[in-house]
Parts: C-alpha cells; sequence; structure tokens
C-alpha cells in the first residue's frame, strides 16, 4: 500500500512538474512574440520616417534617383487631388 501511495505522489509531482514548465514556456513564447510585434511595428515606423525624409528632399530638389522621383510625383498629384476634393467640400458646404 506504501508503494501505491509513493508512485501516486510522484506521479503527481510529476505531472504539476510537467503542468508549470508548460505554464513557463507559453509565457516564454508570449514574451519572444510580444518583442517581435514591437520590433516589427518599430521597423513599419522607421520605415515611414525613411519615405518622409526622401519625400522632403524630394520637395527641396535634393533626390536624384528616379524611382523615387516618380513615387514622390505620385504622392503630389495625389495631395493636389486632396487638395481639389477638400475645396469642393467647402463649396457644398457653403451651399447649403
Amino acid at each position: 500500500m506504501a508503494d501505491f501511495f509513493g508512485e501516486l505522489g510522484k506521479k503527481i509531482s510529476d505531472t504539476a512538474m510537467d503542468i508549470s514548465k508548460r505554464a513557463e514556456d507559453t509565457l516564454e513564447v508570449q514574451k519572444i512574440k510580444s518583442n517581435i510585434r514591437s520590433m516589427k511595428r518599430a521597423n513599419e515606423r522607421d520605415l515611414k520616417d525613411i519615405g518622409r525624409m526622401v519625400y522632403e528632399k524630394f520637395q527641396k530638389g535634393e533626390v536624384d534617383d528616379t524611382e523615387y522621383i516618380v513615387l514622390c510625383e505620385q504622392i503630389e498629384k495625389r495631395e493636389e487631388e486632396v487638395e481639389k476634393q477638400e475645396e469642393q467640400i467647402v463649396k457644398i458646404k457653403e451651399e447649403i
């Protein structure tokens, strides 16, 4: 009978250790995933900043690369179109 309880105690102890280990592993995985998301967000922010810097240089005439120039010109055209549409909104609101 003592053997039975000794084995039962060992199995319970092993199971508890296994559950504890799995919980620790799960927490560690979540921490790593959180770090990955943070790094990806930082990269996205930095890429936007790089794009903004290139566009500002384009506006000053400091960009020579034709690929950048094409993209910057497209941005400029969209900005002009946004302005026109905003003016349209103002006109419509004035008529009301």
